[in-house]
């Protein structure tokens, strides 16, 4: 016997006399952090060239946020799920697809678009950078690549009786060929017997779109946090490569110097090396290495 509810339908009633409309809804969007690392530009052919991690931004061609730089994204539509939007949106900026991704998180906050309702379920990827080739969606003046910084200004922790509450403020800075976008984001942890919960907030912002720096903000800190326990810094590199250039990779992520020998024990099982060597690079050939994916843990 089909069951019924408390005012007497059947599940069938019910959803024929149902009114999606009587709600109000959010809309819900993709926004992508990709990020690639590339050469800095180096006067002296005998240096090795230094890494910078950059992520790919738009400048929106209009409103809201007319002429301001935002993460690459747009709508879910009704046929897809957030992360083939994702994928849909990674292919249409940057014309690659396979490549590694993440769901980082939603952000809901009330009026974090001016026009409605909107929250962003909110994806990380990183791409080889000689795989990419940028193009502006058809919301945008143009597309570029900004070199990121994101050091820390000042910390501090309070001691709660059961837990504590930790504040941690960041510059983030953004510099593409003629704009530099500068953003203070605050991150507050608060970790207690009964739990815990993370919580950003823009202090300042200049140049960037929406809440857009607080998502790059939690980006960064996620590929912080997995360059140190996984694999995810091989997804950087191109198929062959060599451990110097890796430990840069690894540098410019965590924004430290690391100690070579210790980088590569480290790094040991996470590669092999090939029969292949550097070659026009300006000084003695090194070793080329490739990801070891039984290694991959």
């Amino acid at each position: 016997m089909e069951q019924r509810d408390m005012n007497g339908f059947t599940e069938q009633e019910f959803l024929k006399q149902y009114r999606a409309g009587d709600y109000e809804r959010p809309s819900v969007a993709t926004d992508m952090a990709i990020f690639t690392v590339t050469d800095s530009e180096e006067s002296n052919y005998r240096k090795l060239p230094k890494k910078e991690l950059r992520i790919l931004l738009i400048q929106r061609g209009g409103h809201p946020y007319l002429g301001k730089w935002a993460l690459p994204g747009g709508f879910v539509r009704p046929t897809e799920t957030t992360e083939q939007a994702a994928l849909r949106e990674l292919k249409e900026e940057t014309n690659v697809d396979n490549v590694y991704l993440e769901q980082l998180y939603t952000f809901s906050e009330p009026g974090r678009d001016p026009r409605t309702w909107v929250m962003s379920c909110s994806y990380m990827a990183l791409i080889d950078s000689s795989k990419v080739q940028v193009k502006a969606g058809d919301d945008a003046d143009k597309a570029s690549w900004f070199s990121v910084k994101f050091r820390l200004l000042k910390e501090q922790k309070e001691l709660l009786d059961d837990g504590f509450i930790k504040t941690k403020q960041y510059e983030l800075k953004l510099t593409g060929h003629d704009v530099t976008l500068t953003s203070v984001v605050e991150c507050t942890m608060t970790s207690t017997e009964a739990a815990s919960a993370m919580e950003y907030t823009i202090v300042s912002n200049e140049g960037l779109a929406f809440d857009h720096a607080k998502i790059i903000s939690y980006a960064i800190e996620r590929l912080r946090g997995k360059v140190e326990y996984t694999d995810i810094a091989l997804h950087l590199m191109p198929k062959l490569f060599t451990l110097t250039n890796l430990q840069q990779v690894y540098e410019v992520i965590l924004d430290k110097e690391l100690l070579k020998a210790a980088f590569r024990r480290k790094v040991a099982h996470l590669v092999e090396e090939t029969d292949h060597y550097t070659e026009n690079a300006g000084h003695r050939p090194s070793r080329l290495f490739r990801r070891n994916r039984e290694g991959i843990k």
